[in-house]
């Protein structure tokens, strides 16, 4: 009888001990973060940023989620954020709190004030964001084929496109070229280098100035520069559809292997349209540029790249792509509108 006695003193002793473990535990764990959406539903998790109108969490249920802001109600985080509004402001290290739809935060002088959820911009901001030196970005791209038997084939198209933007302003550099040769016979040689610089103005306005040069063998185009200022406008820029156009003027100058050497002042600008509509992170573009001689008003060039881009592994693309190029003033013998249709592997950074 002792020994069932002392038995049953050490296993409730045990169960003691494994209850107040499992309270301290659940006590030292901190609650989750809370998301209340307006529909009522309730997502527990860990909220690991917020950016472009859009709250991504971490659950032990679902993986990550993503949440768009305007369906958000009430929000609290254990973690602290800096928060940087759409006005600029930054609001120093805090829990975020939403209560109603409004962001409550504390700012430096100790004053509780409220904004619209709208306002957020985005958290824990990059330092370029908060007006720290530059964030660069980049895309280097091949596409190539080599073909051996009845014909001997070699194509190799390539494109390297790279940014440096801070919050006043942004530089721009790309590269591009073709090289094909079928036979032992070259049947492309030519590229294009355009060298940008954006100054951000109030709002979407910005104004910024470009240089252009470009060499086509085979359109019988030794070289082809021009340069100038424009206007530019940020129309809209969201994940969805982010849209900018610019408009300017430049002075242009035509060397040609065998026909006569131009020179004339032209009107230029360019469109550039990208999208998430598709989602699984691929993105459609369009880049639209084109160059309008006041000279002679029918001589006019405009060139058109469509695109569908998606990731590979880590940071890995691919993209299947289609450029229009249109010269209404080419040489004779040569066709006004050139098609390319090109299948890119790149790395971005």
């Amino acid at each position: 009888m002792h020994g069932h006695r002392t038995l049953g003193w050490l296993c409730a002793l045990s169960l003691a001990i494994a209850a107040g473990w499992a309270r301290a535990q659940e006590a030292a764990s901190p609650p989750p973060d809370e998301i209340l959406l307006k529909n009522g539903s309730r997502i527990l998790g860990t909220v690991t940023g917020t950016r472009d109108g859009i709250v991504t969490v971490e659950t032990s249920f679902a993986g990550t989620l993503e949440v768009a802001l305007a369906e958000v109600s009430d929000m609290r985080t254990q973690g602290a954020a800096v928060m940087k509004l759409a006005d600029g402001a930054v609001i120093p290290e805090q829990p975020i709190q939403v209560s109603a739809e409004q962001l409550q935060v504390v700012t430096d002088d100790g004053d509780r004030r409220s904004y619209a959820l709208d306002q957020l911009l985005v958290t824990n901001p990059e330092p370029w964001e908060l007006g720290q030196g530059y964030k660069w970005t980049g895309l280097a791209s091949v596409a190539a084929e080599l073909k051996d038997g009845n014909s001997d084939t070699e194509e190799l198209d390539y494109k390297i496109e790279t940014y440096l933007r801070s919050l006043k302003d942004r530089y721009t550099l790309i590269f591009t070229g073709e090289q094909d040769e079928a036979n032992n016979q070259k049947s492309a040689d030519n590229w294009t280098f355009i060298g940008k610089y954006d100054r951000f103005l109030e709002g979407p306005w910005y104004w910024g100035a470009n240089v252009s040069a470009e060499s086509d063998e085979f359109k019988d185009l030794d070289l082809r520069y021009y340069i100038g200022p424009y206007v530019g406008r940020q129309f809209y820029e969201e994940e969805i559809l982010t849209l900018s156009g610019e408009l300017g003027i430049a002075y242009v100058n035509e060397d040609y292997i065998v026909a006569e050497d131009q020179d004339y002042p032209a009107a230029n600008w360019t469109v550039r349209v990208s999208s998430n509509y598709l989602g699984g992170d691929s993105r459609l573009y369009i880049d639209h540029l084109g160059l309008w001689n006041l000279d002679q008003t029918d001589d006019l060039v405009l060139n058109t790249t469509f695109g569908l881009a998606f990731p590979l592994l880590f940071n890995f693309e691919a993209a299947a792509e289609i450029l229009l190029e249109y010269d209404s003033g080419a040489q004779e013998g040569v066709e006004e509108l050139d098609q390319t249709y090109t299948f890119r592997i790149g790395y971005s950074w």
